[in-house]
């Protein structure tokens, strides 16, 4: 997802994204650790995309005080 379309997103839909994100990045690493796990980039990728929601939160919030 690009940024552009994050920073189109209200702030419960980045919330549940970033739930979402959250929980697929655990599910990533317990299947890693049991070699379960094919595509070591989607680790990664889905840390980048966390921080990507994070930082567009805490834009939101500055502009909003």
């Amino acid at each position: 997802m690009s940024i552009k379309d994050l920073r189109k997103k209200t702030q419960g839909e980045l919330n549940k994204e970033l739930e979402e994100k959250a929980v697929a990045l655990s599910n990533f690493r317990f299947g890693a650790q049991g070699n379960k796990t094919k595509n070591v980039k989607l680790g990664k990728n889905l840390k980048k995309e966390i921080a990507q929601i994070l930082t567009i939160l805490n834009e939101n919030k500055k502009i909003t005080k």
